[in-house]
C-alpha cells in the first residue's frame, strides 16, 4: 500500500462511475470505440490496484439500460468489446484471486454474453479477495422495479407477509443482495449527478466527483479519493460513525 494511505481507513466498498471515454477519445481525435477500449484497460489495472490495497467489494458501472439509446455502431462495438474483455477479466480475476459478480438485467444480451457472463462467475465464485462487481444493462430503476415485481409475486403467493416488510426485505429483493451498501462512490470526468446508479445502496455513500476522464484514471486518482474519503465525518441522521 502506498506511504499516503498509511494508518488511514481503506473503504471496504468502492462505487465506480466510469464517465469521459468518448471526451478522452475526441481530445485526441480518435474514435470513441477507442476510448472505450481504453477505458477497459484502466478497469483492469484498476481491479488490481484495489486488490492490493485491500478493498473488498468493487462495483463499476459498466453499461446501463440507457446505454441501448446509443448509435447501433456504439452499441455494437462496446457488446464486441465486452465479450473481448470477458476473457481478458477471467485470466485477471484468477491472478489476483477476485470474485465477479455482474448486476442488471442479462437476459437482453446475446446468447454468446450472457454464456460468458455465466462463465465469469462460475468460475470465480471460491476465490476470497476482492469481489468485483460489473453492472451490465443495469439502471437503479430497473433494479428496484424487478425487485418489486419479485416481492409483489411473493406477497400474492403467499410466501411474504405485506406486514413483515422492513428494509432489510427489500434489500434482499436487490440484485446486490448480501453485499454491503458502498462506502464511496467515485464518478470520473467532473460530472455531478448520480445517472440511475445504485440509487437505494447509495444513500449513505460519501460521493467523490474528480475532474480525470476515466481512461486516465490511475492508483493516484484512487488514492485522492481515499484520502478525501478519511477527511468526512461520517454521519448517519446527523449521528457521526466511527
Amino acid at each position: 500500500m502506498s506511504e499516503r494511505l498509511e494508518g488511514m481507513v481503506i473503504p471496504k466498498h468502492v462505487a465506480l462511475i466510469l464517465d469521459g471515454n468518448g471526451r478522452w477519445a475526441k481530445k485526441r481525435g480518435l474514435p470513441r470505440s477507442m476510448g472505450h477500449k481504453e477505458g477497459c484497460v484502466t478497469v483492469e489495472k484498476t481491479v488490481e490496484i484495489a486488490a492490493r490495497m485491500g478493498i473488498e467489494y468493487l462495483t463499476v458501472y459498466g453499461f446501463s439500460t440507457e446505454n441501448w439509446k446509443r448509435s447501433a455502431e456504439e452499441v455494437g462495438a462496446l457488446m464486441q468489446l465486452f465479450r473481448f474483455y470477458m476473457v481478458r477479466l477471467l485470466k485477471v480475476a484468477s491472478a489476483n484471486n477476485v470474485r465477479v459478480k455482474m448486476i442488471g438485467d442479462r437476459t437482453r444480451f446475446d446468447q454468446d454474453i450472457i454464456d460468458g457472463i455465466n462463465r465469469l462467475e462460475s468460475e470465480t465464485k471460491d476465490n476470497t479477495g476482492l469481489t468485483f462487481v460489473i453492472a451490465v444493462n443495469y439502471g437503479g430503476r430497473d433494479e428496484i422495479t424487478r425487485a418489486m415485481k419479485k416481492l409483489a409475486a411473493d406477497c400474492v403467493s403467499g410466501k411474504q407477509n405485506p406486514d413483515e416488510i422492513t428494509e432489510q426485505t427489500v434489500a434482499s429483493y436487490l440484485d446486490t443482495a448480501g453485499m454491503p451498501d458502498p462506502d464511496l462512490l467515485i464518478r470520473t470526468s467532473g460530472e455531478i449527478r448520480l445517472s440511475n446508479y445504485l440509487l437505494w445502496q447509495l444513500a449513505y455513500t460519501e460521493i467523490y466527483v474528480t475532474d480525470c476522464l476515466w481512461p486516465d484514471f490511475d492508483q493516484e486518482e484512487l488514492e485522492k479519493a481515499i484520502i478525501a474519503y478519511n477527511q468526512r465525518d461520517r454521519r448517519y441522521g446527523g449521528v457521526k460513525q466511527a
